[in-house]
């Protein structure tokens, strides 16, 4: 019986104040969204097999929830919103030759192999902006996904940016075959320096590109650095990455928004379709990245539709740790009031709880049960959160009104209750 009470390993119970406070954050986040034009869409919280395999650049099959329906086809519960947004687009936007815009909120699911204290079952919610190959789109999405993080109540965080072009540019004029190439990536990815330097040094390169290679963790930061890391490589990939790295930068100095972005030449992202300008979102409180996203102009081609995108996933939990960490009040349209009533009153209670609520108070009623003393409610109303009590008893027209904090009381008239 005791284990039939606790949740799986990586998943957990979301209820009472913090739930109500999850869903505030949410709705400011949805708000952002739709204030930017992006208009909401939800695909199925599973998908075939098909949708999310090795080829299309989202997680491995490991790490995917899998099963199989009645008829034996193979189903994941989506461990990503991006290659189902890429479908939907493709199968309902097909014909649009202008730009869409896409937002989403929903649960993921990856079966991490260690859980370092991640979630299997977690919250997203992010846009795509499809069929718009421009760096305004970048910018555009940036701009959005800061105010999106401003508007749920964090002020101190930051947007790391890269560009997928650039080390793969680097790469070609390295010459690395692909097995070295793929080695080279998951040291950057755990930001192996050490190897990443004994690598090059076993490599051929000119002393130039080894230089640029061994000094990318220096990389990062200011858009000066951009200027610096373009001096040191004549690859014409890496060079139009910085230079779309740079654009990127002057357009979101007219959103002004430029002061939560820097720069690292030597990201690199879990997930492969990203083809152009990569980005990552941390804050204080949290040890994971709260935001991730970029550039895909070749995933909606596997649907059938030509349509270079870009967007971004704001992990919602981990914006959720960080608030509460970083001690940021989120305000939140809680039961404020509680009428308890006497079982002789209960006409009166029903009747009074309900012209308070088509005013729009949200409020508790509740009949007083034998056994159960004022003073226990009073506690009860303080476990809850609740304001206030309004208790109904034989008095005539008169009732108790109960301050839960101090548990002073007062008499008031049934008729100024009432009024409006």
């Amino acid at each position: 019986m005791k284990q039939l009470l606790h949740t799986p390993e990586g998943v957990r119970d979301i209820y009472n104040a913090e739930y109500a406070k999850k869903l505030e954050v949410e709705r400011r986040i949805r708000k952002a969204m739709e204030l930017f034009g992006y208009r909401g869409i939800e695909p199925p919280t599973f998908e075939f097999f098909d949708i999310f395999r090795k080829e299309r650049g989202s997680v491995s099959p490991r790490e995917m929830f899998k099963f199989f329906d009645r008829d034996g086809e193979t189903m994941v519960l989506r461990p990503d919103f991006t290659p189902s947004i890429a479908r939907c687009a493709s199968k309902y936007y097909m014909e649009e030759s202008l730009p869409v815009r896409l937002s989403y909120m929903g649960n993921a699911f990856i079966n991490e192999s260690s859980l370092q204290g991640r979630l299997k079952e977690f919250t997203q919610a992010g846009v795509e902006l499809i069929g718009d190959a421009s760096a305004d789109a970048d910018a555009e999405v940036v701009a959005l996904l800061i105010h999106c993080l401003l508007s749920a109540g964090l002020e101190d965080f930051q947007i790391e940016v890269g560009h997928a072009g650039f080390l793969r540019g680097l790469l070609e004029e390295a010459g690395m075959d692909e097995e070295a190439e793929e080695h080279f990536l998951e040291l950057m990815e755990n930001k192996n320096y050490f190897g990443i330097e004994s690598l090059v040094q076993s490599v051929p390169m000119k002393d130039s590109l080894r230089h640029l290679f061994e000094n990318l963790p220096e990389l990062f930061n200011s858009s000066e650095q951009l200027a610096a890391a373009k001096s040191m490589t004549e690859n014409p990939g890496a060079i139009e990455a910085i230079e779309r790295m740079e654009e990127l930068y002057r357009i979101l100095e007219h959103y002004g928004v430029q002061r939560y972005v820097s720069f690292d030449l030597g990201m690199v992202v879990k997930y492969r379709y990203y083809t152009g300008i990569i980005y990552q979102g941390y804050t204080y409180g949290t040890g994971e990245t709260i935001v991730s996203g970029g550039r895909y102009d070749t995933l909606l081609e596997q649907f059938g539709k030509d349509a270079p995108s870009v967007g971004f996933a704001i992990q919602v939990d981990g914006v959720m740790r960080a608030i509460e960490r970083q001690h940021i009040a989120v305000t939140t349209d809680s039961v404020e009031t509680m009428i308890l009533y006497e079982k002789e009153q209960r006409e009166l209670g029903i009747s009074l709880a309900g012209h308070f609520r088509s005013t729009g108070m949200a409020l508790l009623l509740m009949c007083r049960e034998e056994g159960h003393t004022l003073e226990e409610y009073i506690e009860y109303g303080r476990r809850e959160e609740i304001g206030g009590i309004l208790y109904i008893e034989q008095q005539g027209e008169e009732v108790q009104v109960i301050n839960i904090a101090d548990g002073s009381r007062q008499t008031a008239k049934l008729s100024d209750l009432m009024i409006g």
